[in-house]
């Protein structure tokens, strides 16, 4: 079938793995996405969240990954890297079956994950990434806005994200992937 111009070149993971352009990209549905440099407030967010669950997350099965760390969404581990068109990489993500994790990163869903927006990312990050999140089964998905000071958190019922919990600055985010497990948000926004 020949490409029209109606119908845009999909592509791989293994198209991503040939690119020595020095940018970082996701895939979307096949569409190649570039990842734009995070700024300091994203930064010192992100390591601020790092350091409370990798705290928490010491001597426990599930492991934390920070950005960058592929994600191949809707992978198994019979399936072909190269072959991946949804290949993501959250800025923060816990896994907690390491038979998930492999050379090239995570395939399949992980347990939770967080991005922290930018106005470059806040589009992809809460309707591109909210849907491939939700359709491959990523149990928590939280979204953190440096700029309104404030967590959306979405948790995964019967397949479907429903309502956000939202937190602002000051509060505690009970972590919903495990028991008695808060992110002080005091620390990731201070004051």
């Amino acid at each position: 079938m020949s490409q029209t111009a109606r119908e845009p070149r999909r592509y791989t993971y293994g198209d991503l793995m040939q690119w020595d352009d020095g940018k970082r990209y996701e895939l979307y549905d096949g569409q190649p996405v570039a990842l734009a440099s995070p700024s300091d407030v994203h930064q010192l967010v992100l390591m601020e969240l790092a350091a409370q669950l990798h705290d928490f997350l010491k001597d426990k099965p599930c492991k934390l990954y920070p950005a960058p760390f592929d994600v191949r969404l809707f992978d198994t581990a019979d399936d072909r890297p190269e072959d991946s068109e949804n290949v993501v990489q959250p800025d923060l993500m816990v896994v907690c079956n390491k038979d998930k994790v492999d050379r090239h990163g995570v395939h399949g869903a992980p347990d939770l994950v967080i991005e922290i927006t930018s106005p470059s990312t806040r589009r992809n990050d809460r309707l591109v990434k909210f849907n491939l999140y939700q359709r491959a089964g990523v149990r928590e998905y939280w979204i953190v806005d440096p700029d309104a000071r404030v967590v959306l958190v979405h948790t995964l019922e019967e397949g479907q994200y429903h309502a956000a919990d939202a937190y602002a600055a000051g509060s505690a985010v009970p972590v919903g992937i495990f028991d008695g497990f808060s992110v002080d948000l005091s620390e990731v926004f201070p004051a």
